[in-house]
């Protein structure tokens, strides 16, 4: 399992290989200082797991740099590491298509119950993220139980394009469809899940501890 570390900062780069190692996942950690440097890297051939992004990277303002990896390397998860934790920018980075983000001030058990969501196929939110807005309702909660069984083969990867934060043009044409069939599908995701938009959508698989390998493993039933 190969991680790219991504961040400027040559002590919380090591810091966070450091932990990586330590893991027990048998992890190969690949180090860069910038994302420039991971790019070139990837596009000489390193194939990542995952990659592990700080916020603020030279040469990039905002959330560009989350922006570039999306629109560079779609295929890449990542998970982003920040000492902003405010909950508009975590849900902004959730929007761009990251499948996590942990603060920088995060103890190391948070860290690594975030590795182990995000590779496994969630999304890892903060508490202090996933506390903010309306709790989740009964019916909510009923539905994210059961959600395994609302959803065809087809919504769960239509589900994984917009976990992963592609448009529908995206997703359909990975997928061999029409806008209107994945707009269908669409439709019924926000159902099942009982909210109303995408971003919604991402909290609730993380507000459940759900993952895309979890829906997989829960076979829908039947069409008779």
């Amino acid at each position: 399992m190969n991680i790219l570390v991504v961040d400027d900062h040559p002590l919380y780069r090591s810091g966070v290989s450091f932990a990586l190692q330590n893991t027990g996942m048998g992890v190969e950690v690949v180090e860069c200082a910038t994302l420039d440097a991971a790019f070139q890297r990837l596009d000489a051939g390193l194939r990542a797991d995952l990659m592990i992004l700080d916020l603020q990277m030279p040469g990039y303002t905002g959330l560009d740099s989350v922006r570039a990896v999306r629109n560079r390397r779609p295929e890449v998860p990542v998970l982003v590491l920040s000492g902003n934790e405010d909950p508009a920018v975590v849900r902004e980075c959730i929007d761009l298509g990251a499948f996590g983000f942990v603060p920088k001030s995060a103890p190391s058990d948070q860290f690594n119950a975030a590795l182990a969501r995000v590779l496994a196929g969630g999304v890892y939110l903060p508490p202090t993220s996933l506390s903010v807005g309306v709790p989740a309702t009964r019916a909510q909660q009923d539905a994210w139980s059961r959600l395994g069984t609302h959803l065809t083969e087809r919504q769960r990867q239509v589900l994984l394009g917009i976990v992963q934060g592609k448009p529908n043009k995206v997703i359909a044409r990975e997928l061999g469809l029409s806008d209107t069939t994945v707009k269908s599908h669409v439709a019924h995701i926000l159902a099942a899940l009982v909210v109303s938009n995408r971003t919604e959508a991402v909290y609730a698989l993380a507000r459940a501890g759900l993952s895309i390998r979890d829906l997989e493993a829960s076979p829908a039933p039947p069409v008779h």
